[in-house]
């Protein structure tokens, strides 16, 4: 795949470009492919944003220079995939089946190398008892060997941002390049997912993972004060559309994909809402006659207002077949590579529609594109309720594209 096969970006377009990933575990290494797509294209991030392993993979691609970002992803998803133990497979067709539950039976007993280990006997024989089934010391080491915290703290070209959750008042917090300086330990809380790993100390305080209020980072990015126009690239890691669960396996990979995506289309949803009453806070005030705009209730509303515009480019890994409800611990190298592939090529598919070039009507503040569902949905015109488990429920026939 090529740059000749995505449409030139004119200079008419010149929104800054954000990267929004969300948390989802051995999933991540969709977003990987995603970013593999974008470092090819005419839309660099200036922005990127992360909550759990999507801070994990923010990290890597903010700190580190353009030409090596890439690299250092595969470096990180090859060693967190590596196997922990030998599985004995044989033939048939549900070989694949038995690999995926193999990795995640792995992933429970050993841990990942890189990234967490189950804790020592001599934890479980205090008598207070641990807080977490495993350690994530690994992490830590994992994270400085391959992110620059200076590139990003002093560089500053790549702005990160990851979000968790302070244990003891049970608030969001984001961790901001341009407002703090970021550590290993920042990144670590965001991905902190209790009871399996423990949570992290920052300045005095106890965070765990910020999936626990929100699974993305995209509200805060959007509605970050002063607001830019922007073109955000909002990457998801479970779907909200899927086919009715035959067995307990399906309906544990069926409630975490309704769980997770659930939350991401509520603040999408709400931002949305909010954007477009900014809109149409300036569109009224410029037909209000001079005596009522020049009034403090006027003036109030007009402080609420807001001129920017909006486009967000939907990612969702949608797999092709049901991947069970340990599919977010399950760290098997063929999974990897296999989300790895279809982050790119959903990427490509999205970049070579290039959706957000068409003329924006001056009364939208926001518009969202999912052009992989648009494809999925003119191939598979399903009923309702018999569609194919990647096709998410999104915009009527003729609203643009937008959700609903």
């Amino acid at each position: 795949m090529t740059d000749t096969e995505i449409p030139a970006r004119p200079a008419s377009y010149d929104r800054k470009v954000a990267l929004v990933l969300q948390g989802g575990g051995a999933l991540g290494s969709y977003q990987a492919g995603v970013y593999e797509a974008l470092s090819a294209s005419p839309y660099q991030p200036d922005w990127v944003a992360g909550i759990s392993i999507g801070a994990v993979n923010a990290a890597i691609i903010a700190g580190n220079a353009k030409k090596d970002r890439v690299a250092a992803l595969r470096n990180f998803w090859h060693e967190v995939t590596l196997p922990t133990a030998y599985w004995p497979s044989g033939p048939g067709a549900a070989l694949g089946t038995w690999q995926q539950k193999a990795g995640a039976f792995s992933a429970l007993l050993f841990g990942q190398p890189g990234f967490f280990a189950p804790r020592n006997l001599h934890d479980w024989m205090s008598l207070q008892g641990p807080t977490s089934y495993y350690m994530t010391s690994a992490l830590k080491d994992t994270l400085e060997r391959l992110v620059d915290f200076d590139r990003i703290n002093k560089d500053g070209q790549v702005r990160l941002s990851v979000g968790a959750v302070n244990v003891r008042t049970g608030r969001f917090a984001y961790f901001d390049s341009q407002e703090t300086a970021i550590r290993a330990e920042h990144v670590m809380a965001s991905a902190a997912l209790p009871p399996g790993f423990p949570p992290v100390e920052i300045d005095g305080e106890q965070y765990w993972d910020g999936g626990l209020v929100s699974n993305t980072p995209l509200q805060y990015v959007l509605d970050h004060y002063p607001r830019r126009s922007r073109l955000c690239f909002q990457v998801d890691l479970f779907q909200a559309y899927g086919k009715l669960p035959e067995n307990l396996e399906e309906v544990g990979e069926r409630q975490k994909d309704i769980r997770y995506s659930s939350r991401t289309r509520v603040n999408t949803d709400a931002f949305q809402a909010r954007h477009e009453v900014r809109h149409a806070i300036n569109e009224l005030e410029k037909i209000l006659p001079a005596e009522i705009r020049n009034t403090e209730q006027a003036k109030r509303l007009h402080a609420h207002g807001c001129v920017t515009e909006m486009d967000i480019a939907h990612l969702i890994y949608r797999p092709f077949q049901p991947q069970g409800a340990s599919k977010d611990f399950e760290f098997n190298r063929t999974s990897m590579v296999a989300r790895w592939e279809q982050g790119q090529a959903d990427a490509m598919t999205t970049l070579r529609a290039s959706p957000w070039l068409a003329p924006q009507p001056p009364e939208t503040g926001v518009r969202i594109f999912d052009v992989v569902h648009d494809i999925l949905v003119a191939k598979n015109p399903a009923k309702p309720g018999q569609g194919q488990a990647g096709a998410e429920s999104r915009a009527a026939p003729g609203q643009d594209g937008c959700a609903s």
